[in-house]
């Protein structure tokens, strides 16, 4: 498992666009890595899809998405084009997927789901999301079951706050969205809140 605050650990992949190193394909961004049970599934296809809808905001946002599963990266590449297909869209599938078949990726950022599991036996992905900064360091991690799809929008949502208390002295309430009002974190002074806040 990686704690907050913790350099995401690197590694190298198979993808559905080739070889990666993580580190590097991150570059200076934000990065989304976030993992699936399965190719073909129906539930992941309505994720990935969202996801695919998505790509704009997310690059408005300097955000690199990448998914994973334990499937190969033929299956991975069929399967886009299925999810494409499923929302309308066309021309080359936006993010890479990474192929972890013998589940080292997963074993090791504790991204197993250890209820679903595929014909074989084998342990499945569970649905995690991991957010990761310029610095290469987690900010956000999320894990859910297999069974329960995800909100992006409120993925959209965090990164927002992230990205915001990142680079201003302030904390973002329950429900916040762009614009909200915020909270000036308290180990600001009222007398820096007032030259930091107030013109």
């Amino acid at each position: 498992m990686v704690n907050l605050g913790d350099v995401f650990p690197n590694f190298d992949a198979d993808t559905s666009d080739g070889k990666i190193n993580f580190h590097t394909w991150i570059g200076d961004k934000w990065a989304i890595l976030f993992s699936h049970p399965a190719d073909y599934t129906p539930v992941c296809t309505t994720e990935l899809g969202r996801v695919l809808k998505l790509v704009p905001d997310f690059e408005k946002r300097n955000v690199k998405l990448i998914a994973l599963s334990v499937d190969d990266v033929e299956s991975h590449k069929g399967w886009a084009k299925d999810v494409q297909d499923f929302v309308g869209h066309s021309g080359k599938f936006p993010y890479p997927i990474v192929s972890d078949p013998k589940r080292d990726l997963a074993v090791k950022f504790g991204m197993v789901d250890p209820v679903e599991k595929d014909g074989a036996g084998m342990p499945l992905t569970c649905r995690a999301v991991f957010i990761i900064g310029p610095d290469k360091k987690l900010k956000l991690s999320l894990l859910y079951p297999a069974t329960t799809g995800r909100n992006f929008d409120e993925i959209l949502r965090v990164v927002d706050s992230l990205q915001l208390t990142a680079t201003h002295k302030v904390a973002t309430p329950a429900d916040w969205k762009p614009g909200d009002k915020c909270m000036v974190v308290p180990s600001v002074s009222a007398e820096e809140a007032k030259k930091m806040f107030l013109r």
